[in-house]
């Protein structure tokens, strides 16, 4: 490939990109992509070489390695083989993309489903298929960045709202002309804070203002409800949601997304949304692990008690501590740094002393905002959540993290 002109705009951007991380790794401030090697050890991990208590992890049921998953994988590569042909509308469908949609629909209590590759593809392509040009999308603003993505992509005019703002919520459907496609976007539990949707004040809304509802359950489906089938259990709300989108790849570790939602919109869906159409089937083997790992969150009920029992006790124990981890209710986390430097040092400390987490720095978050993301897990015990608490504590002492009193 012949030298590109430093001028370049495109070349200017990739080379800031590359400074930002050469100049990082150079100074010690780079801690992603951190290689694991081995990750079969229930709560914990192997990390160069040394045995780390694993608080990193989306994997909230601890269902990686899980025997029944690896006997799934390999009965699905002898039966299918790896892949598919191509796209589903195009190539065909396997049996065992049918079976997954089936068993998701019936865990969401819907009339149907609709499996896409990656959680991400699911939010984009699905908005975009919902409405366009002439349409509004009415967002929380800490939505994950597939949800905002989709509505940039879709042509609809994007209205944000603060976190959680009720109020805010309804004067943006109010300022909505009533003739037009209205859809309201919201995370169900948000990845960065972990506290909750206000789903029963959002759902009055919606009726109210004749407006769409698509909840993303990508932190709450195995989190919340008695039985881990996300926000409606949580609130004791069934079939309040128009379309609930969930990921294949958290409580249940394997890969992909799905929307679950009345047939009518399944079908359109299926028929209109790109990137289910324009890109490959879910590997068989994929789909084989999930539904699999549908199986055991339903059969396997005390993971879900464990990981709210686990939960209770890291989100009491830190804030007794005096950490900030702002109103947190879920597995998810904060541990407020409110810097940049502060963030990093915590970090370092924290991990001398074995436990895995890493920062979230700007512009994942707003500057000023920076914090360390920790998760628990039914892979944990107590023994590893106290263990972690004490383990923060230290490094925070160790850095100078201000802790309340």
């Amino acid at each position: 490939m012949p030298p590109r002109n430093p001028a370049d705009p495109i070349t200017r951007r990739l080379n800031a990109i590359n400074e930002w991380v050469y100049n990082g790794k150079r100074a010690g401030r780079y801690l992603f992509h951190i290689l694991i090697e081995d990750q079969t050890q229930g709560g914990w991990v192997v990390v160069q070489g040394r045995r780390m208590l694993m608080m990193a992890t989306y994997s909230y049921l601890g269902l990686i390695g899980h025997p029944r998953l690896r006997k799934a994988a390999c009965e699905a590569a002898e039966r299918y083989g790896t892949g598919g042909h191509g796209s589903r509308t195009l190539s065909g469908t396997l049996p065992v993309h049918l079976e997954l949609e089936e068993a998701i629909a019936e865990f969401k209590g819907t009339e149907a489903a609709i499996a896409f590759p990656t959680g991400y593809v699911t939010n984009v392509s699905t908005i975009a298929a919902l409405v366009g040009r002439g349409d509004y999308i009415i967002s929380d603003k800490y939505n994950h960045a597939s949800l905002i993505d989709g509505a940039l992509m879709s042509g609809a005019k994007l209205l944000r709202y603060r976190h959680n703002d009720m109020d805010m919520l309804e004067r943006r459907l109010q300022a909505v002309p009533p003739e037009a496609g209205k859809l309201i976007v919201a995370d169900a539990v948000f990845s960065m804070d972990g506290d909750i949707l206000d789903l029963p004040t959002v759902v009055a809304l919606a009726r109210k203002y004749d407006a769409w509802l698509m909840v993303d359950e990508a932190h709450s489906v195995g989190v919340l409800g008695q039985t881990g089938r996300g926000i409606e259990e949580h609130f004791n709300m069934p079939g309040v949601i128009d379309l609930k989108m969930g990921t294949l790849s958290k409580a249940i570790p394997s890969m992909g997304g799905y929307i679950a939602a009345a047939d009518w919109i399944v079908h359109a869906i299926r028929h209109a949304a790109r990137g289910y159409i324009f890109t490959a089937a879910m590997s068989p083997v994929v789909a084989a692990v999930a539904l699999e790992g549908l199986r055991l969150l339903q059969e396997e009920t005390w993971r879900v008690e464990k990981l709210q029992a686990n939960t209770r006790r890291f989100l009491q124990g830190l804030r007794e501590r005096g950490f900030d981890i702002l109103q947190s209710e879920t597995p998810v986390v904060p541990v407020m740094a409110r810097g940049e430097d502060l963030a990093l040092q915590l970090t370092r400390a924290v991990m001398k002393r074995d436990v895995f987490i890493l920062p979230v720095l700007a512009p994942a978050v707003p500057q000023g905002q920076e914090r360390l993301r920790a998760t628990v897990t039914a892979a944990h015990d107590f023994a590893d959540v106290d263990y972690a608490i004490e383990a923060l504590t230290e490094a925070a002492r160790e850095v100078g993290l201000p802790l309340k009193a």
